[in-house]
């Protein structure tokens, strides 16, 4: 419902030419009725001027469907107010979770990766202590009591 130019001016807690003149200068958008009088949507009356207290009805006079409709808006607005309580409970439960899921998995990681330097350090160290036997079985002098065919001159093979 639209306020008069009188209820606008109760509920801004401004005088009616101070209203009138916003009107006229195009600050507020209103309209006259069948009657001539001006007709200010509450929204664009309360867009440039804040309401003087919050118990302003909008006809002035207390009506009992008004009343109705703002104790229903009164607990359709405390319904909403638990469905956002209950959603960001939800929500900080959840951030909660992915956090301890991923201090999880980082953990993880870091255990992983460590295991994997440590089979790397025993790898480098089979690795190195395989290519130490190796350089030694290379170098070693066969024994003077050994024989071996491949070398031998010829003479020595054809006496036995």
């Amino acid at each position: 419902m639209a306020y008069s130019l009188k209820q606008a001016a109760g509920a801004t807690g401004r005088a009616k030419p101070t209203i009138l003149r916003a009107i006229q200068t195009g600050k507020i958008s209103a309209k006259k009725n069948e009657i001539g009088e001006w007709e200010i949507e509450p929204a664009e009356l309360h867009r440039v001027y804040a309401p003087v207290a919050q118990g302003v009805t909008l006809t002035g006079k207390p009506n009992v469907e008004e009343a109705v409709e703002l104790l229903l808006f009164r607990q359709e607005l405390t319904a909403k107010e638990e469905q956002l309580t209950a959603l960001r409970e939800e929500r900080e439960r959840e951030r909660r979770q992915l956090t301890d899921r991923v201090t999880e998995l980082r953990e993880q990681l870091a255990r992983s990766e460590e295991e994997r330097r440590e089979k790397d350090r025993q790898l480098t160290a089979l690795l190195t202590d395989q290519s130490a036997r190796q350089a030694q079985e290379t170098f070693t002098v066969p024994t003077p009591g050994r024989r071996f065919l491949g070398i031998l001159p010829l003479r020595w093979r054809r006496q036995r």
